[in-house]
């Protein structure tokens, strides 16, 4: 029984923050860390190239097809499938890897692979199988060379490309393309900091506050993008992490109370029902992996 959700970072002692990873090797060596309930420091493009696991990310199962491409941000909390055999290539990578100028973090701040407003990032590239194993053999013939001052340059640019291939094609498989103005603007910086700060922060006008705008213009903002309040998100982010807590780890109600920043667990556990109508204990009875 697991007091806490597993967490990795990037693996120690490489050249770069920047990995490509054979699935079925992985597997054969790490399959109980791979399917235990897991998050890690760094992004995935998970490429499963055969077979049709059944992939968790969030308590929300994502079925997959061969020559899927899955795309995972930081701190996902995920879970490959037990039973199915599959085979693949990964490519891990971090942020102090892809982010060299600001430019490039803004790229990968506001891309639709790992910042999808709506839904996880998946596409099926049966089409386009040249195209990406091309890049992605680049890459691979890159990491067998002795790194220099340019084999950084040359794998970002390598996976940038990747990427804007992967982003054409995500908005012609089933995308809903979200208009580029100052509403999506302030979203995403809402949602940043909410990311960091809904432990110790709940209130909506502290996040309007340091965004440097009204409550009802981060309102105006989150309802016309995602359809729902900045109080509506603040909820769904705080009881997210509640529920991973709860079905994956043994930590009482008590200690997740505080650590979501509950002055009282009475309150938490009054929180949890209102919004979802069971009490945390319940939660966990029907749900626990851990």
């Amino acid at each position: 029984m697991r007091k806490d959700i597993i967490y990795y970072g990037f693996k120690n002692g490489l050249p770069q923050e920047f990995e490509i990873v054979d699935l079925e090797e992985l597997y054969k060596e790490f399959k109980d860390t791979l399917t235990t309930t897991h998050r890690t420091g760094f992004y995935h493009i998970i490429w499963f190239q055969h077979g049709c696991p059944l992939h968790l990310v969030d308590f929300n199962p994502i079925e997959i097809k061969p020559n899927t491409l899955l795309f995972l941000n930081k701190d996902t909390v995920q879970q490959f499938d037990k039973t199915t055999k599959f085979s693949g290539k990964a490519i891990l990578f971090t942020d102090s890897f892809f982010c060299q100028t600001e430019a490039d973090t803004k790229f990968l701040r506001n891309s639709i692979l790992f910042n999808d407003l709506f839904s996880i990032s998946r596409i099926e590239i049966t089409k386009y199988l040249d195209l990406f194993a091309n890049i992605l053999q680049q890459m691979t013939d890159e990491l067998q060379n002795t790194k220099d001052n340019s084999q950084t340059d040359i794998l970002q640019n390598l996976l940038h490309n990747f990427l804007l291939h992967a982003e054409r094609e995500r908005r012609k498989q089933n995308f809903s393309e979200i208009k580029k103005d100052a509403n999506l603007d302030y979203v995403l910086l809402f949602k940043d900091l909410l990311e960091v700060e809904y432990k110790d922060q709940k209130q909506v006008n502290y996040y309007a506050r340091q965004i440097i705008i009204t409550e009802k213009r981060l309102n105006i903002a989150t309802t016309k993008v995602l359809g729902k309040s900045p109080k509506e998100l603040i909820d769904e982010r705080i009881l997210l992490e509640a529920k991973r807590i709860l079905a994956h780890t043994t930590e009482s109600v008590k200690e997740i109370a505080y650590y979501l920043g509950f002055e009282e667990p009475t309150n938490f556990i009054k929180y949890f029902k209102k919004h979802l109508a069971v009490t945390p204990i319940e939660f966990r009875e029907k749900n626990t992996m851990a």
